[in-house]
C-alpha cells in the first residue's frame, strides 16, 4: 500500500484497469471499511483519500476537534488490499488558501442538512470535485448513511458531466442499531443510549409505511419516538425525494428516504432509511 501526500505523486501513480476511489476524512471505522470492501468488488485498483476538509465545517471548533488518526487508519487499510492512500495536507489541497471558485449545491444545499449547516454541501461538493479530478477514478463509492450527500454528489456528476460512476454501500450499524460514525466516540454511555432513539424512530416509520400508511402517518410514527426521548435535540425528521433531496409531501408515492438529525449532548448525529410509500385505506388505519 502506497501513502501519497502530493497531487504530483498521485498523478504519477500507475493506473489499474478499473480504479475505484473511497473518499474519507479519516478516523476510520467499520462503516468506512465496508465501503472499501465494496470498492474491491467494483474494480482492481482502490485508492482511499483521507482529508479533513475545512470547507465543509460551519464551526472552526468542530473542524479543530475532528479526530485525526492517520497512523491507525493506515493500519486498518493495509490488510484490506488498498493500493494507495492519498492523504494531503491543507496546503496541498488549497495552496492559495480558501478557494475563490467553489461548487454550489443549489437547492440541495438549502434544505434539511444544508439548512442546518449553511455552506456545508458547497464545501463537500467542492472537495469531491477536486478529489475526482485528482484521483481520476472510474467509480467512486459513498456511504448510504449520508443520504443527502449521496444525492448531492450524484447531481454534481450528472449536471457537470463528470465521467465517473457513483456507487453506494449500505449503512453499517453496531449491534445496538446505532449507525457507525466517527462522531460516536464523543458519546458518553448515557448519551449513546439516548442516541438509539434515532434508529428506533426510523425503523418504526419504515414499518408503518410497510402497512400502507400515508407519509404523514409514517412520519408521525417516528416523531412520536423521538419526542418521547429525553435529552435529544432533534433538528429534523423528514422524508426526502431521492432524486433531488426535496421534502416529500403527503401525496408522495414511491421510494423515499426517511432522514433524521439530532444532537445528543454536544454531538450531532444523522441517520436514514429508505422505504416505499404506497398508501392503502386499510393500512392507514393502523
Amino acid at each position: 500500500m502506497r501513502l501519497i501526500r502530493t497531487a504530483a505523486d498521485l498523478a504519477a501513480l500507475p493506473r489499474g484497469e478499473r480504479r475505484v476511489v473511497v473518499m474519507t476524512m479519516g478516523a476510520l471505522h467499520e462503516g468506512h471499511l465496508a465501503l472499501i470492501r465494496r470498492a474491491k468488488e467494483l474494480g482492481d485498483q482502490v485508492v482511499v483519500t483521507i482529508f479533513v476538509n475545512p470547507l465543509q465545517f460551519d464551526e472552526a471548533a468542530d473542524y479543530d476537534s475532528y479526530p485525526r488518526t492517520l497512523d491507525a487508519d493506515l493500519a486498518l487499510l493495509e490488510p484490506l488490499g488498498v493500493d494507495a492512500v492519498f492523504a494531503p495536507e491543507d496546503a496541498e489541497m488549497y495552496p492559495h488558501g480558501e478557494p475563490v471558485v467553489t461548487v454550489s449545491s443549489g437547492v440541495i444545499g438549502r434544505v434539511l442538512e444544508g439548512a442546518a449547516r449553511p455552506g456545508h454541501f458547497d464545501g463537500v461538493l467542492t472537495v469531491v470535485a477536486k478529489l475526482l479530478h485528482l484521483t481520476a477514478p472510474d467509480v467512486a463509492v459513498f456511504g448510504a448513511k449520508d443520504a443527502q450527500q449521496v444525492i448531492a454528489v450524484k447531481a454534481l456528476v450528472r449536471d457537470l458531466n463528470f465521467s465517473v460512476e457513483i456507487a453506494t454501500a449500505s449503512t453499517v450499524r453496531d449491534d445496538d442499531g446505532l449507525a457507525r460514525s466517527s462522531r460516536n466516540v464523543f458519546l458518553s454511555p448515557d448519551e449513546r443510549k439516548r442516541a438509539l432513539a434515532l434508529n428506533r424512530a426510523l425503523a418504526s416509520a419504515a414499518r408503518t409505511a410497510e402497512y400502507g400508511a400515508t407519509l404523514t402517518t409514517t412520519l408521525k410514527a417516528g416523531r412520536d419516538i423521538l419526542d418521547a426521548q429525553d435529552g435529544l435535540d432533534v433538528d429534523y425528521f423528514a422524508a426526502l425525494d431521492p432524486a433531488d433531496a426535496s421534502e416529500a409531501n403527503d401525496d408522495y408515492r414511491g421510494e423515499v428516504v426517511l432522514a433524521v438529525a439530532a444532537r445528543v449532548g454536544a454531538t450531532r448525529l444523522i441517520d436514514n432509511i429508505t422505504t416505499r410509500i404506497a398508501p392503502s385505506a386499510e393500512g392507514d388505519q393502523r
